[in-house]
């Protein structure tokens, strides 16, 4: 059972004006002003009745436990009930992206100024894991709004941001990023679609593959070459706002995966589109350098994921041991079993600790990318080494599709491969390590 450890979390979700004033009160406040209980006040996971429960944490305060308790509502009513469907389908409602908008779910970092909520990281962190909660990996919540959006708010023009950020808020308009391309993947300096000059005009040519979100996109950040001849690939990448509907741009079929069935990933390509010059996002070959910049974000946001993904595993899997009876008692009697979940909540919650940190560090914007690939890493091999673990103690039945585990454990192996591939993560740490001198 998941408790909540605040009083006034009834009916919130309803009432998208107050839990906007907390996200502003979040964004603008100091910690100590939030109501913030005092650190023995409020458990850390390892301590807590359940890894999923609400009031729990030093990083988070009152506030934020009533808007977890509003993300929790969301996803349990508007995303659960139909999740299976989208998974038959290959992609979710744009209803419930217009719904996840009324909601104040989208755009939770991007200044109100923008068009944004104007909310803090934690509270973006929040959704993020509160979608892992409800086991439901098909809505691109996360993607569209703290991957994509950013570079939009960060790097757009004025006229930019006011044309898509406020539709983007209100999941009016769905937002995907074209980097990865059939050679080339971790290695963005191996991209070979390319835009090239065409008087005020850019002509865009080039394919772009597993694109998460792409078959319902109305804007996609495409990443392309603009100077073939400079000293390095990465000083010639420049990022383009392509809009659905542009001639030459074509989305291919909604690809197939073992995992995220319900997220829609496509094709895309690209045959002599003719871009006006104000489609270009920020200045002329400083995309890797946006990239480079962005890439911690979408990494901790995969950590987070990975973690929170864990912890609905493991409280799945402790309630399942305490139903299955095997040997005329109820399998969690068994050492065996009762020394694996130990095992798994010791280092589910040691990631938990070391995930908490890298979020605290963001938020005072102290996250370096070194540490960011650490914890994406991490997390995910952890993700998947529970993902494994969890079905195995789930006999049979955990192979089955029904079963909730069945579905956590093939969602979880793209963890590891997108964001960068977790080989890559070690190659950024481990320059890290040798570059750094004393």
């Amino acid at each position: 059972m998941i408790r909540i450890c605040v009083s006034e979390l009834r009916n919130v979700s309803k009432r998208r004006p107050e839990f906007c004033g907390i996200i502003n009160r979040l964004q603008h406040s100091p910690a100590r002003h939030l109501h913030q209980a005092p650190p023995t006040a409020r458990p850390e996971t390892s301590s807590a009745a359940s890894l999923m429960d609400i009031g729990t944490r030093r990083i988070f305060t009152e506030d934020h436990d009533l808007f977890r308790q509003t993300a929790r509502r969301f996803f349990q009513d508007e995303v659960v009930p139909y999740h299976r469907q989208w998974e038959k389908e290959g992609q979710v409602s744009r209803e419930v992206w217009e719904k996840a908008g009324r909601q104040g779910l989208l755009g939770i970092l991007i200044p109100e100024e923008h068009g944004g909520i104007g909310g803090d990281v934690l509270s973006a962190a929040i959704v993020w894991e509160e979608q892992m909660y409800s086991n439901c990996t098909g809505p691109g919540f996360g993607l569209h709004s703290d991957i994509i959006m950013p570079y939009i708010s960060n790097y757009g023009s004025k006229e930019q941001i006011q044309r898509f950020i406020p539709d983007m808020t209100a999941g009016r308009c769905i937002g995907a990023i074209a980097m990865t391309e059939p050679g080339a993947g971790s290695d963005l300096q191996g991209v070979r679609t390319n835009a090239k000059r065409d008087g005020k005009d850019w002509i865009l040519n080039g394919n772009k593959v597993f694109i998460s979100n792409g078959w319902m996109a109305d804007l996609v950040v495409v990443v392309a070459v603009t100077n073939s001849e400079a000293k390095s690939a990465a000083h010639g990448i420049s990022l383009f706002l392509v809009e659905d509907g542009t001639k030459g741009f074509q989305k291919g079929r909604k690809l197939e995966k073992i995992g995220l069935k319900a997220q829609d990933t496509a094709e895309l390509f690209f045959e002599d589109v003719r871009l006006p010059g104000d489609a270009l996002l920020g200045e002329p070959n400083k995309g890797f350098y946006y990239l480079m910049k962005e890439l911690p974000q979408e990494r901790l946001e995969i950590a987070c994921l990975a973690l929170a993904s864990s912890e609905f595993m493991f409280e799945e899997t402790r309630r399942y041991v305490s139903e299955r009876k095997a040997f005329g008692k109820t399998i969690s009697g068994l050492q065996t079993i009762q020394h694996k979940m130990a095992e798994l909540k010791t280092e589910i919650c040691v990631g938990r600790a070391f995930v908490d940190n890298c979020l605290q560090l963001h938020s005072e914007k102290r996250l370096d990318a070194a540490t960011a690939s650490m914890a994406k890493f991490w997390a995910s091999d952890l993700q998947n080494k529970v993902a494994t673990q969890c079905l195995q103690l789930h006999g049979g039945w955990g192979y089955m599709w029904e079963y909730p585990i069945a579905r956590a454990f093939v969602d979880s192996r793209v963890q590891a491969i997108y964001g960068g591939t977790n080989e890559i993560m070690k190659e950024l740490i481990a320059r890290a390590i040798f570059s750094q001198k004393g």
